[in-house]
């Protein structure tokens, strides 16, 4: 069940701007994805990382798996909490690879483009999190109102008595055809 948060246009949504960077995380993170799948080799090298290559392309796996689960889910946010997550175990990779790396400066510029993306998928967890606070409130069942407060059967010919001026009742332009 989703809630709405306080400036949502659309019922059972965050806000506008929210709801797009959550789903624009979703999309990175399978791009993002998609390249540690691809070219995990290639990073693994790049980061100074060799023989990591199929850690590389399994957290590819993890960063597709949390994109689509973002971008196809009615809730984004457990999947959001779960890119921290995973950014946490990526930080961490990185921390425990730098002692003794030749590619230091790479895996500086790499911890410090998954911090920046980490802060943006705090602000949006942080935001969908408030937005999910308060329930909705319950919507009424109307399909059984009918609009007429004495019932249907009562109102037939309700108006035949209604007292007016000559030309509210029939207008001079339709009294040819007025029975």
């Amino acid at each position: 069940m989703r809630y709405e948060g306080p400036r949502s246009p659309r019922r059972g949504h965050p806000d506008t701007a929210t709801d797009a960077l959550a789903r624009g995380l979703g999309w990175f993170s399978i791009g993002l994805g998609l390249a540690q799948i691809l070219a995990g080799g290639a990073i693994a090298r790049a980061l100074g990382m060799r023989g990591q290559e199929g850690l590389v392309r399994a957290y590819g796996v993890r960063e597709v798996a949390t994109g689509v689960g973002i971008v196809t889910a009615e809730d984004p946010t457990p999947w959001i909490w779960g890119r921290i997550a995973g950014d946490a175990l990526d930080l961490a990779t990185l921390a425990a690879a730098y002692e003794g790396n030749s590619r230091k400066d790479n895996l500086l510029i790499a911890a410090a483009a998954v911090a920046g993306v980490t802060a943006l998928d705090a602000i949006c967890a942080d935001r969908l999190t408030r937005s999910t606070a308060v329930p909705m409130p319950h919507i009424g069942n109307y399909r059984t109102r009918t609009g007429y407060p004495r019932g249907i059967r009562e109102s037939r010919g309700a108006a035949t008595d209604v007292e007016g001026s000559e030309g509210m009742l029939t207008p001079a332009l339709l009294k040819p055809w007025a029975a």
